[in-house]
């Protein structure tokens, strides 16, 4: 053992903790096997660590590991993980997306926790037509709520528990796809600035446009960390949305960039 590693292991726990927390933020993700040979201890106390330091609010446990809460450029997270994360803000997006669903209308949601949370808060709401690729909504959303729910089909994400494909459906197997318009497309997005809106991955980030032009309206769904920052895959200009439903309203140039383009921005 090294002396550097003798060190690690004879610090105090607050300190080994400190320690631990800023390697999983700079690592991004790590396993608890990975933290018990770097800090020389056993992965029973990486797991309780973990455990408080997730109770702090300071990292998100996962199973066999911890991912950083801290922004910045990550691989995509599990669903299980980005559950976890923005909860409050989620929350307040989700309620004020849902005062713009009316009774009887046809919606699209796309795949993500927010749009997880905007099912749930449409219980009161009552015959919808809601078409989807997130395979976990028909769980969430209350039976009562619905007329139909529809499913598009395509390549499963396991990661994101979403489908990606053609906004299309079918009238039987091999038959002539049917063209399908919505009254409100509700979609979350992994980021917008002053360019448009955008997301990590390049088979959602079609889906998404295609989704936005087959709906008379369309609300584009990101918490305020968002703001500012530019994925890999555009979604759209921000002239494509309508709305902007966020828990912040953005400021500066976004929020100009945002009036100029004509997207009228609900927030708190």
């Amino acid at each position: 053992m090294s002396d550097a590693s003798r060190d690690r292991g004879r610090r105090l726990p607050a300190g080994r903790k400190a320690d631990l927390l800023a390697f999983v933020t700079d690592a991004g993700q790590v396993t608890v096997g990975e933290l018990s040979e770097r800090f020389q201890v056993s992965i029973d106390t990486v797991r309780r660590d973990l455990d408080q330091l997730d109770r702090d609010g300071l990292l998100i446990r996962t199973h066999g590991g911890a991912v950083s809460i801290a922004d910045g450029p990550r691989t995509d997270r599990g669903l299980d993980v980005r559950l976890r994360m923005q909860i409050s803000e989620k929350e307040t997006i989700a309620s004020l997306a849902a005062d713009l669903v009316e009774d009887g209308s046809v919606i699209m949601l796309n795949a993500g926790t927010t749009t997880l949370a905007v099912a749930r808060a449409l219980r009161k709401h009552r015959e919808l037509t809601v078409a989807t690729n997130n395979l976990r909504i028909p769980a969430e959303i209350s039976p009562k709520a619905l007329r139909d729910l529809y499913v598009f089909g395509g390549a499963v994400r396991t990661i994101a528990q979403s489908t990606t494909g053609p906004v299309v459906f079918a009238m039987n197997p091999g038959g002539a796809e049917i063209d399908i318009q919505c009254d409100l497309a509700l979609i979350a997005v992994g980021a917008v600035s002053e360019s448009g809106y955008s997301t990590s991955n390049l088979a959602d980030a079609a889906m998404m446009s295609e989704m936005i032009q087959r709906a008379a309206k369309t609300a584009i769904l990101a918490d305020s960390s968002k703001f500012g920052r530019r994925l890999f895959a555009q979604v759209g200009a921000l002239e494509a949305a309508d709305y902007l439903v966020t828990d912040r309203a953005p400021e500066g140039e976004l929020a100009q960039a945002l009036a100029q383009a004509g997207v009228t921005t609900l927030a708190p």
